[in-house]
């Protein structure tokens, strides 16, 4: 008996775009990630590991908090506008904020960025998720889900071996500023393809799934 394995990557432009944007923005925050514990210990005033801790729950629950009744919210309508301009605007918080750990000096402040770190998270995994779910491939939605997988594992597993290589050269806000330019670029990949996206759903599909960016503290 043989069996047939197709790894053709021939997918929807929406899927590709989507794909492609999610590679982008995880490999920002790939550089950013690995480091992102020495950053607050060795780098800001009076920070220590318990600090590390309290900035890791600090984005995870409220990121948590948020997604949800964004998503409830996003659902209220067919129509993919609100989730294209959703989409858009998480990913250009994602970037102010990667932006902003280049001026952290203090706790506070450091817990700042964590929060709109975590507000344009808790708005990105709705809005990629409602549209990309709408435009599955019909006979391929297994192979969609497992190509945005693996090239998130891709752009985060380089991302983060070329990240402790950059700031261990170049210093920390190197990767900050990195994952800033990619987060926006991912954007702009995004903002290139509206009329793929905003035109009316495709498909009756309404699924969702657990679309996590890597954890930073």
């Amino acid at each position: 008996m043989k069996i047939k394995i197709d790894v053709s990557l021939n997918v929807g432009k929406v899927v590709k775009t989507l794909v492609l944007s999610d590679f982008i923005l995880m490999a920002g925050w790939g550089f950013i990630s690995p480091m992102f514990s020495v950053f607050i210990v060795n780098k800001i005033a009076g920070a220590t590991l318990a600090t590390v801790g309290i900035t890791t729950a600090l984005y995870w629950l409220l990121r948590s908090l948020i997604q949800l009744p964004i998503a409830n919210y996003l659902d209220r309508s067919e129509a993919e506008k609100d989730d294209f301009y959703a989409l858009i605007f998480a990913l250009i918080l994602a970037g102010i904020s990667a932006f902003g750990y280049t001026v952290v000096r203090t706790v506070p402040q450091l817990y700042f960025f964590q929060v709109l770190q975590a507000i344009a998270f808790g708005i990105y995994t709705p809005s990629w998720s409602g549209i990309f779910s709408r435009h599955l491939d019909e006979k391929r939605r297994s192979f969609d889900y497992s190509l945005d997988s693996t090239a998130i594992g891709v752009s985060s597993g380089v991302a983060g071996l070329l990240g402790g290589l950059i700031s261990q050269r170049f210093g920390f806000n190197a990767i900050f500023v990195l994952g800033g330019t990619l987060s926006l670029f991912a954007a702009f990949v995004v903002i290139t393809f509206p009329k793929l996206i905003i035109p009316p759903k495709v498909s009756n599909v309404t699924e969702m799934r657990d679309h996590r960016p890597p954890a930073t503290g």
